[in-house]
């Protein structure tokens, strides 16, 4: 997005208050994938708050104030006029990609009607949950993705930040996944699995695996593993299938999944281990982006004990192009010192 691009390492101060009757507290604002990511002074995240979702409660006055939802169960007070101007700008920007309020609703009333006349119940869950996946616009996607990593912060620690280090995971998913790319990479402190895709293009990553690794070929290959698994299996078609047609209809008709839903789904994921990609998947993702199978393969293997059979590398009597500059991969290897 052009505006998001344009505004990805802008910073600012703020005062946010967690709760209504909460003593303010000093923060850094910063801006996430269709998210604003509010962090202490020490870089800690503390809240990731949705882009459209945000609502400024006093138009026109200054200090600007904005809160997460209807209710204002938090409050952030932004004095800066460079970092309200961004928020506004590209709030404006994730609204013109988004349906328009009424639209998805009544088509939605119609194609019930027309689908329940028509065809036999056993199908209208799967075509249901192909509709919701066709029309949920990307931020709403990465709001989604956001909200369940929110869930299971008790389980992955926080979100690990600094800005060398997150700039050197945004080379690094644009090494691998290409220029363009929206993929977003972030490093949490624990996670067994090593990467795991999120709805919303985020991929999470495991810092012990940054730690321990040699070769930021092994990074790489967790994070073409992630992403292929959800090329093959989209993260939110699965939370859909297993939340049942309830669901698929609440995200049809207002756009949202219910927390508790977001948490299980989440929950599921990180306990219960994801879908591996098939290894045609794998190998080919691997050779598209230039990395060779090896040094991921080792890792795979010293950490589950288990190595997968991809069969001959592509990449095996090839030059691989620099996959991240030595001073990015010292970055990212103490993105969770900072």
């Amino acid at each position: 997005m052009t505006a998001l691009d344009r505004y990805v390492r802008l910073e600012s101060e703020a005062l946010w208050r967690a709760e209504p009757n909460g003593q303010r507290r000093d923060v850094t604002l910063s801006f996430g994938d269709a998210t604003l990511v509010i962090a202490d002074a020490t870089g800690r995240p503390l809240a990731h708050w949705s882009l459209p979702a945000l609502i400024r409660q006093n138009p026109d006055d200054v200090p600007a104030l904005y809160a997460p939802d209807e209710d204002a169960s938090e409050i952030l007070e932004i004095a800066d006029p460079t970092m309200v101007e961004a928020i506004e700008e590209v709030q404006r920007a994730l609204a013109k990609s988004r349906p328009r309020p009424g639209k998805l609703r009544h088509w939605l009333t119609g194609g019930i009607i027309a689908v329940t006349l028509g065809l036999a119940i056993f199908w209208l869950p799967d075509a249901l949950n192909r509709q919701a996946l066709a029309v949920v616009p990307a931020p709403k996607r990465a709001a989604i993705g956001a909200e369940m990593l929110d869930t299971v912060r008790n389980q992955t620690g926080a979100v690990c930040q600094s800005p060398r280090a997150n700039a050197a995971a945004s080379r690094l998913a644009q090494r691998i996944f290409g220029a363009g790319t929206t993929q977003q990479v972030l490093v949490v402190p624990r996670l067994a699995q090593g990467a795991v895709s999120l709805p919303g293009n985020l991929i999470l990553l495991d810092y012990d695996l940054l730690r321990t690794a040699d070769d930021p070929a092994v990074a790489a290959g967790f994070l073409i593993a992630a992403h292929a698994a959800a090329a093959e299996n989209d993260p939110l078609a699965d939370l859909l299938k297993q939340a049942g047609l309830t669901t698929t209809f609440r995200l049809l008709t207002t756009g949202e999944i219910p927390n508790d839903i977001l948490r299980e789904r989440a929950n599921a994921m990180l306990n219960d281990g994801t879908v591996a990609p098939s290894a045609d998947g794998l190998r080919g993702a691997l050779a598209a982006a230039q990395i060779p199978q090896a040094p991921y393969l080792a890792a795979v293997d010293a950490r589950t004990g288990n190595m997968p059979d991809l069969g001959t590398d592509p990449m095996a009597d090839e030059v691989i192009p620099l996959i991240l500059r030595d001073s990015d991969w010292v970055s990212l290897r103490n993105i969770c010192n900072v």
